[in-house]
């Protein structure tokens, strides 16, 4: 038991110095912005523009009748003997 602790707690240190040495080279890398960078404000504002203005049409243009409120307007239809 105490050989797998030992062996376990050995990993473990080994992979937290590969993880320390590959964010110390990440920090001396050019960071170059990618496509989220340049875009990412962009595109979720169209995407919340165009979300807003398919739901204003619904809305307004389609002629639907919209019940916000549904209880009591629904009467339920008498059973019919066949």
């Amino acid at each position: 038991m105490f050989l797998m602790v030992r062996n376990a707690l050995s990993r473990l240190q080994d992979q937290s110095m590969h993880m320390q040495e590959a964010t110390a080279i990440q920090r001396h890398q050019k960071q170059t912005p990618n496509f989220h960078d340049k875009y990412g404000n962009a595109v979720l504002a169209s995407g919340a523009t165009f979300c807003v203005a398919v739901r204003a049409y619904t809305t307004t243009q389609t002629g639907t009748e919209w019940i916000l409120f549904p209880v009591g307007s629904v009467t339920p239809k008498e059973w019919r003997d066949q």
